[in-house]
């Protein structure tokens, strides 16, 4: 694990590492330190199931101990993508998930995009129209 991986993770991340418990990291786009918003209620949920998570937003901050980041980060270990931006700035990320190839994108409810959608099945990445909170609190979000 690199040493910037492993601040991102924060302490949480290294006791479920040190556990052999370590998940699959989920990237989540449009991430907030409102708790008000969605995105932050997706990173608290990931965080309490056990995830790894990694947090994009236009503004930097914390959730918890994770950093909000408004840079991209440069992996390709990235397993799941949460979107929580709109379909209108999504054209400007197209790009830059092709580049992260994740397993997966998750489009949550209000950021369904059909011709995003296309572009990632045609690029070998599944596509799931679901809510992450809903998927998390009933078990299927590794499904």
């Amino acid at each position: 694990m690199l040493l910037w991986q492993l601040l991102v993770v924060g302490l949480h991340g290294l006791v479920l590492f040190f556990a052999g418990k370590m998940s699959l990291t989920t990237l989540v786009i449009g991430a907030s330190n409102n708790p008000d918003r969605y995105a932050y209620k997706a990173i608290k949920a990931l965080l309490n199931h056990g995830h790894t998570v990694i947090a994009v937003g236009n503004r930097e901050g914390a959730i918890y101990n994770i950093i909000i980041s408004k840079n991209w980060p440069e992996t390709n270990s990235i397993d799941t993508l949460t979107l929580y931006i709109g379909k209108v700035h999504q054209e400007a990320v197209i790009p830059k998930i092709l580049v992260l190839k994740p397993r997966r994108v998750i489009f949550n409810p209000g950021t369904e995009n059909e011709v995003l959608e296309t572009i990632l099945r045609d690029a070998g990445i599944v596509v799931e129209t679901a809510c992450t909170l809903v998927l998390l609190a009933t078990n299927q979000y590794q499904s």
